[in-house]
């Protein structure tokens, strides 16, 4: 996913845009589900990024069946990725708990 970006192989003018950063890429048990955790640099434009992967999910879904070898290409979803908004809540808890006598 994250090559897919770099090398701008996606022909979105808003995801070419936006520097996107690929967090975590979760497979399902069966391997035929693939959820993708995206956030755009700095947090803007996060729902019109995701509606522009949905969009080629085809495409994209089309490279990753020829990178990867399973018998069955999987399903992509993409997802906003949350986890440097819990790290930094857990930061700032973490500081307020060093400031109390």
């Amino acid at each position: 996913m994250s090559d897919l970006l770099i090398r701008g192989e996606i022909h979105d003018e808003l995801i070419t845009k936006h520097v996107i950063t690929v967090s975590e890429v979760r497979m399902s048990p069966d391997l035929r589900l693939a959820t993708v955790y995206v956030l755009p640099l700095g947090g803007a434009d996060t729902e019109e990024v995701l509606a522009a992967l949905e969009r080629n999910r085809r495409f994209i879904r089309g490279v990753v069946a020829r990178a990867v070898n399973l018998k069955f290409a999987p399903e992509i979803r993409f997802r906003k990725d949350e986890s440097f908004e819990s790290g930094e809540r857990i930061d700032r808890l973490l500081d307020s708990l060093k400031q109390k006598p």
